[in-house]
């Protein structure tokens, strides 16, 4: 490792490795998908039908947006772990990458089973993606400690620069063009930044490739080198316990909504009272039940 280290420093751009580099147009294509997205979500659920959009209250836009976002960062336990124990954090990176492009794509289509299976996908791969890049970062700089600021700082960039540039370019063409346009563009950039990394990956060496299995009985621990401190049973449990229970407050109130709208329409169509489903649809959550209408003719 120590190797790798010391040959990616050997040709600079800025007194950075060229890997650096790879990393923040990555991000930076990465942030560009994530924040062009997020400008349109909460657009899309609250425009009028006429519009392209879903018709939706605001109130219920924002619970989706907010879920989303949460579960977003709450997924990067589980693409860390991935990282740590079993894959690497590249492969790690690959597949969070491919899982976003995927995302995007669904979302182009529009329908309500391929938004939310874009949002989805969009949340699994952002928990891939989100925590190895910096980790990746973390390994190169490994005894530069006096460089690993400014890396970081070349890195932040890159974020702010794609989020910049998303929400303008995916905000203006779904508004202004249609709403997959904004969503599949996101896509787009977002498969641009999957390519670059996959292809310049032998840029890092072995830093971030998938960890070897390591006997625990013959592990030397320098002097100068923090021992590991595990968590026992009980903190584990109690770090499952908080994970349910926040998980819960986040899609307690989203999963009632629709609990709510899918008890009445099955029980009037149990009925056949279509008729009164679209006559009680005008004074209340219309679209709600426009839509759970169409999907539910469309698998008949």
């Amino acid at each position: 490792m120590t190797t790798d280290i010391e040959n990616m420093f050997k040709d600079k751009v800025l007194g950075h490795p060229a890997g650096l580099f790879v990393l923040f147009f990555t991000e930076m294509w990465e942030r560009f998908s994530y924040y062009g997205m997020r400008a349109l979500l909460v657009m899309f659920f609250t425009a009028s039908l006429l519009d392209g959009g879903w018709g939706w209250p605001r109130e219920h836009a924002y619970a989706i947006f907010g879920t989303y976002t949460s579960l977003v960062y709450l997924s990067t336990l589980l693409g860390g772990y991935f990282a740590d124990k079993k894959i690497g954090y590249r492969y790690a990176v690959a597949i969070g990458a491919l899982l976003m492009t995927l995302g995007h794509g669904a979302m182009a289509i529009e329908t309500p089973f391929f938004i939310y299976l874009g949002l989805t996908l969009l949340v699994f791969g952002s928990g891939f993606f989100k925590p190895n890049m910096t980790s990746i970062i973390s390994e190169m700089y490994k005894g530069k400690d006096e460089k690993k600021d400014g890396a970081y700082t070349i890195f932040y960039m890159g974020v702010n620069a794609g989020a910049f540039l998303g929400i303008l370019l995916c905000g203006y063409l779904g508004e202004q063009i249609g709403w997959r346009w904004g969503f599949g563009l996101a896509g787009i950039f977002m498969l641009f930044g999957l390519l670059q990394f996959w292809f310049a990956q032998n840029i890092f060496g072995d830093i971030g490739k998938k960890p070897l299995k390591i006997d625990a009985t013959i592990v030397e621990t320098s002097a100068d080198e923090p021992k590991l401190n595990p968590f026992t049973s009980v903190q584990l449990g109690l770090i499952a316990i908080a994970g349910v229970l926040g998980l819960s407050w986040i899609l307690n109130d989203l999963l009632l909504k629709y609990l709510k709208v899918l008890i009445i329409y099955l029980t009037l169509v149990c009925l056949e009272w279509k008729d009164l489903i679209l006559q009680f649809s005008q004074h209340w959550e219309s679209s709600y039940y426009y839509c759970l209408l169409e999907f539910l003719n469309m698998i008949k």
